[in-house]
């Protein structure tokens, strides 16, 4: 049933302004109206990355479920994990509306948003009333536009959810917040994870248990910053990276009009882009570092390919806005016959496979 119920509900959200959409997509989860996907467990999907055993390979991006209203329910759709957030330490509204737009030719999302969310205390009342439930929940920390200090917003992440967090991703990399971006550069970034890794190792100790960092970054670096960022990835005790963040770039979309938004680009025109920087910063870190591979995934195909490109698991978002929430458990049925097909026994034996090419 979750296959017509996908595609009805996705053609009824587009009566709507994408914003209202989303909206009522969260709504949709909570109520319970959406049946849960009952796959089973593939074996040559499971892996174990930073300590965390992942049952297979995909998860959803932080940006949709902002304010950890229902990562059980994402879950259920047949993620092998979620991730919640951009949260920062105080509420903010985020940018003016509108600040979602469509470009349905190019089947991609263009946002202005600014981090809008509840702040640490309500995603924390959220997520400490699902304490003890399964299921991988990562939180992705960022800092307040007004911050006089930036890294003491990320520092306050680490310390507010150590106990509920699974992971934590470092978002330093969405274009909506002014001079966020800015903190990618070698000095700052190198401030930023001292601090930050400190943090973590204070609470592990409180804790006894390290909880791991990823950091986030953008897809429109140089070659020169991708040399930094790999150089401070390998100089910290830095659990991985996520490549990538939405991009600045424009090339190639048929939708004109919308092209000139202002904003971060997502969805389908983002997988080329971002799937050669994962190539190029798996070269510069080599093999041990996990990667998660982020952007333009909307089918089995393009997850393995993020896969064979460098990465270590696959997250997308903006996808499932045309797809439908049937889309994780159409990508991991669809993993698995590939992997029939080829005979591979463990997914992990194709990570590299076509580094070559992308890079």
């Amino acid at each position: 049933m979750i296959g017509p119920l996908s595609a009805l509900a996705s053609r009824s959200l587009f009566a709507f302004d994408p914003e209202t959409a989303h909206g009522l997509s969260i709504a949709a989860l909570k109520s319970g109206v959406l049946p849960a996907c009952r796959l089973g467990e593939d074996a040559r999907l499971v892996q174990t990355i930073a300590g965390i055993r992942f049952p297979n390979p995909l998860g959803l991006a932080a940006g949709y479920d902002k304010n950890a209203e229902v990562p059980d329910a994402v879950l259920k759709l047949g993620f092998g994990f979620t991730e919640v957030g951009t949260l920062t330490p105080k509420p903010q509204a985020g940018n003016d509306k509108p600040r979602i737009f469509r470009l349905v030719q190019d089947r991609g999302v263009i946002n202005q948003l600014g981090f809008n969310n509840e702040g640490h205390d309500a995603a924390f009342a959220r997520l400490a009333a699902r304490a003890g439930r399964p299921g991988i929940v990562g939180v992705n920390i960022g800092a307040n536009k007004d911050a006089t200090d930036r890294v003491a917003d990320y520092v306050a992440g680490i310390r507010r959810f150590y106990a509920l967090a699974t992971y934590f991703t470092v978002n330093i990399s969405s274009p909506n917040t002014p001079g966020l971006r800015d903190l990618q550069a070698r000095e700052s970034l190198n401030i930023l994870l001292d601090a930050v890794l400190a943090a973590r190792a204070e609470e592990a100790t409180k804790h006894g248990r390290s909880v791991p960092v990823f950091l986030k970054i953008a897809p429109d670096l140089t070659d020169e910053g991708l040399d930094d960022i790999a150089a401070e990835a390998l100089s910290h005790p830095l659990d991985g990276l996520i490549v990538s963040n939405t991009t600045l770039a424009r090339d190639g979309l048929k939708d004109k009009a919308m092209a000139g938004q202002a904003g971060g680009l997502s969805g389908a025109p983002l997988f080329t882009l971002s799937t050669k920087v994962l190539a190029k910063v798996r070269k510069r870190v080599g093999p041990a570092l996990p990667i998660i591979g982020v952007g333009g995934v909307g089918s089995a195909r393009d997850a393995m390919e993020k896969i064979c490109a460098g990465a270590d698991l696959v997250q997308l978002y903006s996808c499932m806005v045309y797809e439908g929430p049937s889309l994780a458990s159409t990508i991991v049925k669809g993993l698995s016959a590939l992997m029939d097909r080829d005979g591979v026994a463990s997914i992990r034996e194709l990570r590299d496979s076509r580094l070559a090419e992308w890079v």
